[in-house]
């Protein structure tokens, strides 16, 4: 059965986020994820995981302002010092939490900057980024992002993604596929788990339309599920999608994959 992260900055949202962690163990999680673990110190964080038993599975690397609309600043030709600085400071959370992944956001090119010149910035951020994560055991993975979403996103498609990876030129360095961001963008998800298996190093879901939990839309989610196992995929599963309702009324989806 593939092991399911809790994202908890999409799931147990009816507390604050450093009692989701309390939830997601009590729902039966054993790993947890979240965008961005900056705005809390390390030692806090790293006492809720170890309080509940949780392991922690993925951040993504500094984004930029989020605030402001911005999604990640790896494709920011003018950023690389901001970039290379949020590499470091994402090793030093990732060691404080024993976190052995980490996603780069590829982002939205700036305005007057072009297509090639954005992709080429981010393949080298992704170069730098691997080599220093290496050093630390920690892997880099990077994620297409559909562009109904986030209009104008860098990277849109699995196939854009592995050719970023490939001029990257890093065995530190992998996809991270998000099966809703790909069911909207192309489709023929299992196959294509099955081709790039090799290269991917996380996988997440949420199902497709609005971006809710598995069952509440058009992705055959039990297929897929025993796909990924027959496959061999040995990562985890994040759990990025946004409860209809209640987070622990809409997990019926999970007790049925545990046989529970």
């Amino acid at each position: 059965m593939p092991r399911f992260c809790a994202n908890l900055t999409m799931l147990f949202n009816e507390v604050p986020l450093l009692n989701r962690f309390a939830e997601a163990a009590k729902a039966g999680f054993k790993g947890v994820e979240f965008l961005f673990p900056y705005p809390f110190p390390k030692d806090q964080l790293a006492e809720r995981l170890a309080a509940n038993r949780l392991k922690q599975v993925l951040f993504n690397l500094p984004g930029g302002n989020w605030e402001k609309g911005e999604r990640g600043i790896g494709c920011h030709p003018d950023r690389t010092g901001e970039f290379q600085d949020g590499v470091g400071k994402a090793i030093g959370y990732a060691k404080a939490l024993g976190c052995k992944t980490v996603n780069c956001l590829a982002g939205v090119p700036p305005r007057g900057v072009s297509p090639e010149r954005a992709r080429q910035a981010l393949v080298d951020n992704l170069a730098f980024a691997a080599a220093a994560l290496k050093r630390e055991d920690i892997l880099l993975v990077m994620e297409p992002i559909n562009a109904y979403d986030i209009p104008g996103y860098l990277v849109n498609r699995s196939a854009d993604g592995i050719a970023i990876l490939d001029a990257a030129q890093s065995d530190n360095l992998k996809l991270q596929y998000d099966i809703y961001h790909m069911q909207r963008t192309e489709g023929e998800l299992t196959a294509t788990i099955e081709k790039l298996l090799p290269r991917i190093g996380h996988i997440q879901i949420a199902d497709n339309p609005g971006r809710n939990e598995p069952g509440t839309g058009e992705i055959n989610f039990p297929f897929l599920f025993a796909q990924i196992d027959r496959v061999g995929y040995q990562g985890w599963i994040g759990c990025e999608y946004r409860p209809k309702a209640v987070t622990n009324e809409g997990l019926s989806w999970l007790r049925a994959v545990a046989g529970g």
